[in-house]
């Protein structure tokens, strides 16, 4: 790539190189129009990333769409025979970043056909191959569906519930499923088997013994055996040490079936490869073949510096956010008692950021609405934030621990006396927390007129703005003294311990061990 460089930007590179290797192992360049009939998305609208599609009419009427997907497109036109199909591509797809739509840049392979463990490990070692292009500072994480898929078979549970409870794996949100199994009636022994399978994560050699604990039945004993399998091939192709258990990587189960893995670089603040088995995405086209593949998303690669991809910090420092107030003063001493103390940080100053060098630590002050943001983005490895700021901005990260700080509930509340559904009018609802209050009513199958806010929430109904208001209630004194009381709660919130995904990767030894410490003492706090 040397001659190139004063030509290509990096990711264009790295883009060529890519396509070299898919083509060295037999795999051909498949190519496809940018459009697509609107049709073939929405059918298979759960199996995008992101549920927007960009369209327009075409010059025959019929609603058409710019790609958001490639892997759809080539399983709409593969042909449904015997013949092994090993294809490549190079094309960009326009996907939202949830405000407004953008063109990536995606470089893949799809293996189509009758799939066996040695095709699956053909396909995992050139997704380690394709990382290893990127950078030397990698992980490839994976995990089966079918394992996760026969867990949840010896549960009654609704399509919905179920989706709920493999969020909270793909968060690593232990709390979260633990509240879910009591409300959904998962008996003690398997949610006890989930929350171990969502706090899972290390090599084959290293989980191996505790996955067969928590296996449970044939489906579950099958998704191991073929792990197993998977292992062998892999065993002495030298990648074994970069490829990680991670039951946190999932997918729609309606589609996937088996094996699926991510990947992560070191530096990049999210996934920069994703793949899978996606069988039953041919079946609802009517096809019986296997079908395994990966993605490379090189917008990712924008982030990472080459120049710096040999540089290593002599110490490799957790960098915490905590949110400016009482309720970040209340998590740093839960980290002081837990021993990841900064002494800087209780003297007086108007600095915002405060390292202890030797402890590997460096904490920073951000407005509490904006700390999940830095996690996300990279910028801290983890931080506190509260539940409700997860539940309204959805932010890509795991959510470790319960603090168990800052209790308080998100209520629906009126005027006193006032009674719902008095009238035939749309429910008008006040609040700072729309995405909230829309899936709230949204589940009671009403329409509601949502007012967003920003200042004193409590006065919308007092001056007829709005019939209610969702809000955090802490003792209900504000409301009872504007004459307004509390209809419903919605949920209870707290703090919570949030990390960075691909921090959780490269620093996982520090973070787990940090999170036992806190774990410990919140433990002790709350006797």
């Amino acid at each position: 790539m040397e001659d190139l460089k004063d030509i290509l930007r990096y990711e264009e590179q790295v883009g060529i190189q890519l396509r070299k290797l898919y083509n060295k192992h037999g795999y051909s360049q498949y190519r496809m129009s940018r459009f697509e009939e609107y049709e073939l998305y929405a059918t298979n609208r759960a199996f995008l990333p992101s549920g927007e599609i960009l369209t327009f009419t075409g010059g025959s009427g019929k609603l058409i769409a710019l790609r958001p997907d490639v892997t759809l497109s080539i399983v709409k036109n593969i042909k449904d025979d015997d013949k092994l199909n090993k294809l490549y591509y190079n094309e960009n797809v326009y996907r939202t970043d949830g405000r407004e739509f953008k063109e990536q840049m995606q470089v893949g392979l799809e293996c189509i056909g009758n799939i066996d463990t040695t095709l699956t490990g053909e396909v995992i070692k050139l997704a380690n191959l394709s990382l290893k292009t990127v950078s030397d500072r990698y992980r490839l994480d994976v995990s089966h569906m079918g394992f996760l898929s026969g867990l949840l078979q010896n549960a009654d549970l609704t399509k919905t519930q179920r989706k709920k409870l493999v969020v909270c794996i793909s968060e690593k949100n232990i709390s979260g499923i633990k509240t879910l199994c009591e409300e959904f009636g998962v008996t003690n022994d398997l949610c006890s088997r989930l929350t171990k399978l969502s706090d899972l994560y290390g090599t084959y050699e290293e989980t191996i013994n505790e996955l067969q604990e928590i296996s449970i039945n044939d489906e579950t004993d099958a998704a191991l055996r073929e792990l197993d399998e998977l292992n062998t091939v892999l065993g002495g192709t030298g990648i074994k040490k970069a490829v990680n258990i991670d039951f946190s990587v999932v997918n729609d189960i309606s589609y996937y079936s088996g094996i699926i893995f991510q990947g992560y670089i070191e530096g990049i603040p999210a996934r920069v490869l994703s793949g899978g088995r996606y069988d039953e995405l041919l079946r609802n086209f009517g096809k019986k073949s296997g079908a395994i593949g990966f993605a490379v998303y090189l917008d990712m690669l924008e982030k990472l510096d080459p120049a710096e991809e040999n540089i290593k910090t002599e110490t490799e420092m957790i960098n915490i956010a905590l949110p400016k107030g009482r309720l970040g003063e209340k998590a740093y001493s839960i980290l002081e008692a837990s021993g990841y103390g900064c002494f800087e940080l209780r003297e007086e100053s108007r600095k915002l950021v405060f390292e202890d060098r030797e402890n590997g630590i460096r904490y920073f002050w951000v407005k509490p609405s904006d700390v999940a943001r830095y996690v996300e983005r990279g910028a801290a490895d983890i931080g506190v934030v509260g539940k409700d700021i997860l539940l309204e901005h959805s932010p890509d990260v795991y959510e470790l621990l319960d603090l168990g700080i800052g209790r308080c509930s998100i209520c629906v509340a009126a005027k006193i006396g006032y009674i719902p559904g008095t009238n035939e009018k749309t429910q008008r609802v006040a609040t700072k927390f729309p995405k909230i209050a829309r899936d709230h009513y949204q589940n009671q199958g009403r329409d509601i007129d949502v007012i967003e806010l920003n200042g004193s929430i409590e006065l919308a109904p007092l001056l007829g703005l709005s019939d209610v208001i969702v809000d955090i209630v802490e003792t209900g004194k504000t409301l009872s003294e504007n004459k307004l009381e509390t209809l419903e709660t919605i949920t209870d919130i707290s703090a919570r311990l949030i990390s960075n995904k691909a921090s959780y990767k490269f620093k996982h030894g520090k973070i787990s061990k940090l999170c036992k410490a806190v774990s410990n003492t919140t433990v002790v706090q709350d006797k």
